[in-house]
Protein backbone atom coordinates (compact mmCIF):
# COMPACT_ATOMS: atom_id res chain seq x y z
CA UNK A 1 0.00 0.00 0.00
CA UNK A 2 1.74 3.74 -0.83
CA UNK A 3 1.57 6.44 1.67
CA UNK A 4 -1.40 8.44 0.74
CA UNK A 5 -3.59 4.99 0.66
CA UNK A 6 -2.06 4.14 3.82
CA UNK A 7 -2.85 7.82 5.44
CA UNK A 8 -6.51 7.88 3.48
CA UNK A 9 -7.23 4.36 5.54
CA UNK A 10 -6.15 5.65 8.96
CA UNK A 11 -8.06 9.01 8.37
CA UNK A 12 -11.23 6.91 8.87
CA UNK A 13 -13.86 9.20 7.01
CA UNK A 14 -17.42 9.56 6.93
CA UNK A 15 -19.66 11.78 4.98
CA UNK A 16 -22.90 12.67 3.77
CA UNK A 17 -25.14 15.39 1.99
CA UNK A 18 -26.96 17.18 4.84
CA UNK A 19 -28.62 20.40 2.42
CA UNK A 20 -30.29 21.02 -1.53
CA UNK A 21 -29.86 24.50 -2.27
CA UNK A 22 -31.12 26.46 -4.87
CA UNK A 23 -29.86 30.43 -5.02
CA UNK A 24 -31.13 33.41 -7.75
CA UNK A 25 -29.02 35.88 -8.62
CA UNK A 26 -28.00 38.11 -7.14
CA UNK A 27 -27.00 36.23 -3.55
CA UNK A 28 -24.43 36.30 -1.28
CA UNK A 29 -24.06 33.59 1.86
CA UNK A 30 -21.61 33.00 4.61
CA UNK A 31 -21.31 29.23 5.18
CA UNK A 32 -19.13 27.06 8.20
CA UNK A 33 -20.22 23.47 9.16
CA UNK A 34 -21.16 23.77 12.62
CA UNK A 35 -22.43 20.47 14.71
CA UNK A 36 -25.93 21.64 15.08
CA UNK A 37 -25.85 20.89 10.71
CA UNK A 38 -23.91 17.77 11.13
CA UNK A 39 -25.41 16.28 14.21
CA UNK A 40 -27.45 13.51 12.34
CA UNK A 41 -24.54 12.10 10.53
CA UNK A 42 -21.67 12.40 12.59
CA UNK A 43 -21.68 10.76 15.72
CA UNK A 44 -19.72 11.97 18.08
CA UNK A 45 -19.10 15.07 15.95
CA UNK A 46 -15.50 15.21 14.88
CA UNK A 47 -13.12 17.64 12.50
CA UNK A 48 -15.67 18.28 9.57
CA UNK A 49 -14.91 19.18 6.13
CA UNK A 50 -17.94 20.78 4.21
CA UNK A 51 -18.13 21.27 0.35
CA UNK A 52 -20.14 22.44 -2.28
CA UNK A 53 -21.29 20.37 -5.43
CA UNK A 54 -22.38 22.57 -8.12
CA UNK A 55 -25.27 20.78 -9.91
CA UNK A 56 -26.45 24.02 -11.73
CA UNK A 57 -25.30 27.80 -12.52
CA UNK A 58 -22.12 29.20 -11.52
CA UNK A 59 -20.96 31.05 -8.00
CA UNK A 60 -18.02 32.54 -6.51
CA UNK A 61 -16.32 31.47 -3.47
CA UNK A 62 -14.02 33.02 -1.09
CA UNK A 63 -12.07 32.43 2.29
CA UNK A 64 -10.74 35.32 4.50
CA UNK A 65 -9.04 37.44 2.54
CA UNK A 66 -8.32 35.51 -0.31
CA UNK A 67 -8.95 36.00 -3.94
CA UNK A 68 -12.31 34.15 -4.90
CA UNK A 69 -12.65 31.38 -6.89
CA UNK A 70 -14.93 30.75 -9.73
CA UNK A 71 -17.15 27.67 -10.06
CA UNK A 72 -19.65 26.47 -12.27
CA UNK A 73 -21.54 23.04 -12.81
CA UNK A 74 -19.92 19.75 -12.06
CA UNK A 75 -17.58 20.89 -10.13
CA UNK A 76 -17.07 20.91 -6.07
CA UNK A 77 -15.57 23.10 -3.80
CA UNK A 78 -14.05 21.35 -0.63
CA UNK A 79 -12.76 23.45 2.70
CA UNK A 80 -10.44 20.69 4.65
CA UNK A 81 -10.18 23.04 7.88
CA UNK A 82 -13.63 24.22 7.81
CA UNK A 83 -13.48 27.76 7.67
CA UNK A 84 -15.79 30.53 7.15
CA UNK A 85 -17.03 31.09 3.35
CA UNK A 86 -18.16 33.52 1.20
CA UNK A 87 -20.42 32.22 -1.63
CA UNK A 88 -22.60 33.89 -4.66
CA UNK A 89 -22.63 35.47 -7.44
CA UNK A 90 -22.36 39.10 -6.29
CA UNK A 91 -19.51 38.87 -3.29
CA UNK A 92 -19.71 42.93 -3.07
CA UNK A 93 -23.20 42.22 -0.69
CA UNK A 94 -24.03 41.79 2.92
CA UNK A 95 -23.32 38.40 3.41
CA UNK A 96 -26.14 36.42 5.47
CA UNK A 97 -25.73 33.41 7.45
CA UNK A 98 -26.49 29.98 5.25
CA UNK A 99 -28.33 29.47 9.02
CA UNK A 100 -30.67 32.17 8.42
CA UNK A 101 -31.68 31.10 4.74
CA UNK A 102 -35.56 30.15 4.62
CA UNK A 103 -36.36 26.62 5.07
CA UNK A 104 -38.28 25.21 2.27
CA UNK A 105 -38.84 21.90 2.69
CA UNK A 106 -37.38 18.91 5.17
CA UNK A 107 -36.85 16.46 3.64
CA UNK A 108 -35.62 12.49 4.53
CA UNK A 109 -32.36 13.84 6.16
CA UNK A 110 -32.08 16.57 3.64
CA UNK A 111 -32.74 20.32 4.07
CA UNK A 112 -34.55 21.71 1.09
CA UNK A 113 -33.43 26.17 1.12
CA UNK A 114 -33.94 29.05 -1.17
CA UNK A 115 -33.00 32.07 -1.98
CA UNK A 116 -31.98 35.35 -4.08
CA UNK A 117 -33.57 37.84 -6.04
CA UNK A 118 -34.92 35.66 -8.79
CA UNK A 119 -32.22 36.13 -11.38
CA UNK A 120 -30.47 33.07 -12.74
CA UNK A 121 -30.53 30.00 -10.80
CA UNK A 122 -27.45 27.99 -8.64
CA UNK A 123 -28.28 25.36 -7.42
CA UNK A 124 -26.04 23.41 -4.93
CA UNK A 125 -25.94 19.91 -2.64
CA UNK A 126 -24.44 20.87 0.07
CA UNK A 127 -22.66 17.91 2.10
CA UNK A 128 -19.31 17.14 4.73
CA UNK A 129 -15.95 14.95 5.25
CA UNK A 130 -15.95 14.03 8.70
CA UNK A 131 -13.00 12.44 10.66
CA UNK A 132 -11.76 11.58 14.23
CA UNK A 133 -9.98 14.59 16.23
CA UNK A 134 -6.66 13.04 16.20
CA UNK A 135 -3.21 14.69 16.45
CA UNK A 136 -3.17 16.79 13.47
CA UNK A 137 -3.57 14.83 10.46
CA UNK A 138 -0.92 15.58 7.77
CA UNK A 139 -2.88 15.23 5.07
CA UNK A 140 -5.50 17.78 6.14
CA UNK A 141 -2.90 19.81 7.64
CA UNK A 142 -1.44 19.80 4.04
CA UNK A 143 -4.03 21.00 2.03
CA UNK A 144 -5.30 24.74 1.22
CA UNK A 145 -8.24 26.83 2.83
CA UNK A 146 -10.12 26.11 -0.21
CA UNK A 147 -9.95 22.96 -2.26
CA UNK A 148 -11.80 23.09 -6.31
CA UNK A 149 -11.97 20.77 -8.67
CA UNK A 150 -14.29 19.15 -11.44
CA UNK A 151 -15.80 15.98 -10.39
CA UNK A 152 -15.68 12.62 -13.08
CA UNK A 153 -18.85 12.57 -15.43
CA UNK A 154 -19.61 8.79 -14.17
CA UNK A 155 -19.14 9.97 -10.64
CA UNK A 156 -21.14 13.13 -10.79
CA UNK A 157 -24.10 11.17 -12.45
CA UNK A 158 -23.64 8.85 -9.81
CA UNK A 159 -23.50 11.38 -6.41
CA UNK A 160 -26.48 13.58 -8.24
CA UNK A 161 -28.66 10.31 -8.21
CA UNK A 162 -27.72 9.16 -4.96
CA UNK A 163 -28.78 12.79 -3.54
CA UNK A 164 -31.72 12.33 -5.42
CA UNK A 165 -32.42 8.50 -3.79
CA UNK A 166 -31.81 10.43 -0.71
CA UNK A 167 -34.15 12.75 -0.51
CA UNK A 168 -36.82 10.51 -1.36
CA UNK A 169 -35.91 8.27 1.22
CA UNK A 170 -35.01 4.82 -0.17
CA UNK A 171 -32.73 3.01 2.08
CA UNK A 172 -29.38 2.50 1.50
CA UNK A 173 -28.71 6.30 -0.07
CA UNK A 174 -27.16 7.59 2.82
CA UNK A 175 -24.80 4.87 2.84
CA UNK A 176 -24.09 5.39 -1.27
CA UNK A 177 -23.75 9.24 -0.33
CA UNK A 178 -21.23 8.44 2.57
CA UNK A 179 -18.94 6.47 0.02
CA UNK A 180 -19.10 9.10 -2.68
CA UNK A 181 -18.13 11.88 -0.36
CA UNK A 182 -15.44 9.44 0.99
CA UNK A 183 -14.27 9.59 -2.61
CA UNK A 184 -14.79 13.09 -3.35
CA UNK A 185 -12.06 14.01 -0.51
CA UNK A 186 -9.65 11.34 -2.48
CA UNK A 187 -9.99 13.19 -5.81
CA UNK A 188 -9.85 16.53 -4.23
CA UNK A 189 -6.17 15.41 -2.60
CA UNK A 190 -4.93 13.41 -5.46
CA UNK A 191 -6.06 16.76 -8.02
CA UNK A 192 -3.97 18.54 -5.26
CA UNK A 193 -0.94 16.27 -5.52
CA UNK A 194 -0.70 16.52 -9.01
CA UNK A 195 -1.12 20.22 -9.28
CA UNK A 196 1.24 21.32 -6.28
CA UNK A 197 4.38 22.42 -6.53
CA UNK A 198 7.03 20.91 -4.38
CA UNK A 199 7.61 24.81 -2.61
CA UNK A 200 4.48 24.49 -0.98
CA UNK A 201 5.69 22.13 1.54
CA UNK A 202 3.88 19.57 3.32
CA UNK A 203 3.30 15.90 3.65
CA UNK A 204 1.45 15.87 0.03
CA UNK A 205 4.30 17.94 -1.26
CA UNK A 206 6.74 14.99 0.24
CA UNK A 207 4.72 12.71 -2.58
CA UNK A 208 6.02 14.68 -4.89
CA UNK A 209 9.56 14.31 -3.90
CA UNK A 210 11.37 11.10 -4.76
CA UNK A 211 13.29 10.80 -1.68
CA UNK A 212 10.83 11.52 0.76
CA UNK A 213 7.66 9.51 -1.09
CA UNK A 214 10.18 6.44 -0.65
CA UNK A 215 11.10 6.90 2.62
CA UNK A 216 7.33 7.24 3.48
CA UNK A 217 6.28 4.33 1.97
CA UNK A 218 9.00 2.09 3.35
CA UNK A 219 8.51 3.84 6.91
CA UNK A 220 4.72 2.82 6.16
CA UNK A 221 5.13 -0.62 4.87
CA UNK A 222 7.01 -1.64 8.35
CA UNK A 223 5.60 1.13 11.26
CA UNK A 224 7.45 -1.68 13.73
CA UNK A 225 10.43 -1.90 12.59
CA UNK A 226 12.87 -0.18 14.80
CA UNK A 227 14.16 2.43 12.24
CA UNK A 228 16.88 4.39 12.81
CA UNK A 229 17.50 7.26 10.03
CA UNK A 230 20.95 5.27 8.47
CA UNK A 231 19.35 2.31 7.89
CA UNK A 232 15.58 4.25 5.93
CA UNK A 233 18.66 6.70 4.34
CA UNK A 234 20.62 3.43 2.97
CA UNK A 235 17.17 1.76 2.24
CA UNK A 236 15.84 5.25 -0.02
CA UNK A 237 19.56 5.17 -1.60
CA UNK A 238 20.57 8.71 -0.41
CA UNK A 239 22.49 9.98 2.51
CA UNK A 240 21.56 10.50 6.37
CA UNK A 241 21.99 14.50 6.50
CA UNK A 242 20.60 14.52 3.03
CA UNK A 243 17.42 12.56 4.21
CA UNK A 244 17.22 14.11 7.63
CA UNK A 245 17.11 17.83 6.01
CA UNK A 246 14.21 16.83 3.52
CA UNK A 247 12.22 15.68 6.24
CA UNK A 248 12.46 18.87 8.24
CA UNK A 249 11.94 21.07 5.40
CA UNK A 250 9.11 19.74 3.70
CA UNK A 251 7.34 17.60 6.21
CA UNK A 252 8.32 20.38 9.14
CA UNK A 253 9.75 17.33 11.57
CA UNK A 254 12.67 14.72 11.65
CA UNK A 255 12.00 11.25 10.19
CA UNK A 256 11.94 9.93 13.46
CA UNK A 257 9.82 11.94 14.81
CA UNK A 258 7.40 12.02 11.87
CA UNK A 259 7.49 7.61 12.58
CA UNK A 260 6.49 8.66 16.42
CA UNK A 261 3.66 10.71 15.20
CA UNK A 262 2.70 7.80 12.69
CA UNK A 263 2.89 5.04 14.88
CA UNK A 264 0.41 7.13 17.50
CA UNK A 265 -2.00 7.51 14.41
CA UNK A 266 -2.37 3.93 13.50
CA UNK A 267 -2.65 2.98 16.86
CA UNK A 268 -5.59 5.40 17.41
CA UNK A 269 -6.88 3.64 14.68
CA UNK A 270 -6.40 -0.05 16.05
CA UNK A 271 -8.06 1.03 19.12
CA UNK A 272 -11.25 2.73 17.85
CA UNK A 273 -11.47 -0.11 15.40
CA UNK A 274 -10.55 -3.57 16.54
CA UNK A 275 -10.57 -5.18 19.67
CA UNK A 276 -6.81 -6.23 19.68
CA UNK A 277 -4.84 -6.34 23.21
CA UNK A 278 -3.08 -3.07 24.13
CA UNK A 279 -0.18 -5.29 24.55
CA UNK A 280 -0.71 -6.53 20.60
CA UNK A 281 -1.50 -3.28 19.32
CA UNK A 282 2.08 -2.08 20.99
CA UNK A 283 3.94 -4.74 18.81
CA UNK A 284 2.24 -3.99 15.95
CA UNK A 285 3.50 -0.55 16.34
CA UNK A 286 6.62 -0.57 17.17
CA UNK A 287 6.50 -0.81 21.32
CA UNK A 288 8.91 -3.58 22.72
CA UNK A 289 6.20 -3.03 26.05
CA UNK A 290 2.62 -2.18 26.90
CA UNK A 291 3.99 0.53 29.00
CA UNK A 292 6.48 2.32 26.93
CA UNK A 293 3.46 2.29 24.33
CA UNK A 294 0.47 3.90 27.12
CA UNK A 295 3.02 6.33 27.91
CA UNK A 296 3.77 7.69 24.38
CA UNK A 297 0.27 7.24 23.67
CA UNK A 298 -1.11 9.23 26.75
CA UNK A 299 1.35 11.92 25.83
CA UNK A 300 -0.29 12.49 22.55
CA UNK A 301 -3.46 12.45 23.02
CA UNK A 302 -3.97 13.23 26.83
CA UNK A 303 -5.47 9.74 27.77
CA UNK A 304 -3.98 6.37 28.40
CA UNK A 305 -4.96 3.56 25.09
CA UNK A 306 -7.73 2.00 27.22
CA UNK A 307 -9.89 4.90 28.74
CA UNK A 308 -9.11 6.41 24.73
CA UNK A 309 -10.65 3.08 23.58
CA UNK A 310 -13.83 3.73 26.03
CA UNK A 311 -14.12 7.24 24.56
CA UNK A 312 -14.03 6.39 21.08
CA UNK A 313 -16.36 3.40 21.05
Amino acid sequence: MDALSDMLRVTRLTGGVFLHAEFTADWCVAARMTPELSARFLDPPGHQMPFHYVAEGELEVAVGSKPPVKLHAGQIVLFPHNDTHVMGTNLNLAPISLGEVTLQRQGVGLRFISHGQGGAATRLICGYLGCDSRPENPVIAALPAALRFSVPELMRSTFEYAARECESGRPGSDTVLAKLSELIFVEAVRSYVEAAPQARGGWLAALTDPVLARALAVLHADVARPWKVEDLARKVGTSRSVLAERFTRTIGMAPMQYLAHWRMQVAAHELKTSRTSLARIAERVGYESEAAFSHAFKKAFGKAPAGWRRLAA
